[in-house]
């Protein structure tokens, strides 16, 4: 009995994943349909444009056309696009942090803030089924995908920011969009003994950034902190839930392939380091490091309240090394 119900959740993975990677290609069909020569001319890169490594999250001129360019349908279609690629969690972040641009135009009484200035990039031919990818982009927000053969093969690099991580004034008072990053990271690092903290925390100040900025490729980054087979039971625990914070933002399909890869390669061989302050108000960096996975977190600008995330796959940003190997096939 257990078996048959083993093999009928694998069957409907694998349904929901081709089917979602169906969907998304539709739906990028569907954007690409309700707009103009101009604006489809805006939008429209070829798989290998340098542009699709072109990734930042600060306020900066972008090409691709944003929110400001569509229509009511437009609009409707481009967040459909963006809803088919990410999870519901993961899509509920990314529209708050959107939001959050209100939050500074009022804060710093400037109103160049703006939730409409993101910007939509498809590299490639989403009809063609063969590779094509997509960008989503602009203030605190970078998220980058591939899909090939009714599959998305690559959600990273991903970045998401908040600022103010937690807001203060009445305008979404209250409201934290990366609090589970924040909360987790705190009650894992506050949960080491001391012979463990003396492992996990490698410096008593946060870098100014994240380590790995907006680099096409990842150089080669020490791991440092303590490794997971070190942690208590109930420790392992919140790091695996930590982790699953950041996997669950991706699209069912994916985040479920992201997570068989981090497994294979060995959740034992995961570090997490810690650098600042233990608690919060005081500057404070984390990251999640294994063979193939780098997560970084870190929150010191603006009096400790102001986060900025990023989920690297080490093999596989960009699916270059996909993307290699069926051009090594091709050729």
């Amino acid at each position: 009995m257990a078996s048959t119900r083993i093999v009928f959740l694998i069957a409907a993975w694998l349904l929901f994943q081709s089917l979602g990677a169906q969907d998304l290609a539709q739906k990028a069909q569907d954007f690409l349909a309700t707009l103009p020569p101009e604006l489809k001319s805006k939008a429209l890169f070829t798989l290998d444009d340098p542009e699709r490594y072109n990734m930042n999250y600060v306020p900066m001129a972008r090409r691709g056309p944003s929110f400001h360019d569509f229509n009511g349908k437009q609009r409707q279609a481009a967040l459909e696009l963006l809803r088919a690629s990410l999870s519901e969690e993961g899509y509920r972040k990314t529209t708050q942090i959107m939001e959050l641009e209100k939050v500074l135009a009022i804060m710093e009484n400037n109103p160049s803030r703006d939730p409409l200035d993101y910007h939509f990039c498809i590299f490639g031919d989403p009809s063609s089924g063969q590779f094509w990818g997509w960008r989503f982009e602009g203030h605190h927000l970078s998220l980058n995908f591939t899909s090939t053969d009714h599959e998305i093969v690559s959600s990273t690099p991903s970045f998401m920011g908040s600022n103010p991580a937690r807001v203060r004034i009445e305008e979404q008072k209250g409201r934290e969009v990366l609090k589970l990053e924040t909360q987790l990271g705190f009650t894992l690092v506050n949960s080491l003994n001391q012979d463990q903290l003396k492992i996990a925390k490698f410096s008593d100040k946060a870098p100014r950034e994240i380590i790995t900025g907006t680099k096409r490729k990842v150089d080669h980054i020490e791991p440092k902190g303590i490794q997971y087979t070190s942690l208590d039971e109930k420790q392992k625990k919140t790091f695996i839930r930590l982790l699953d914070v950041y996997i669950d933002n991706y699209q069912f399909g994916f985040s479920e392939a992201l997570r068989t890869k981090i497994k294979k390669a060995g959740i034992e061989n995961l570090y997490f380091a810690w650098a600042g302050g233990l608690k919060p108000g005081i500057g404070h960096y984390y990251r999640i490091q294994g063979p193939m996975l780098l997560i970084e977190y870190d929150n010191i600008q603006n009096n400790a309240n102001h986060v900025h995330t990023v989920v690297r796959d080490l093999t596989n940003d960009f699916a270059e090394d996909i993307l290699k190997v069926h051009y090594q096939k091709d050729h």
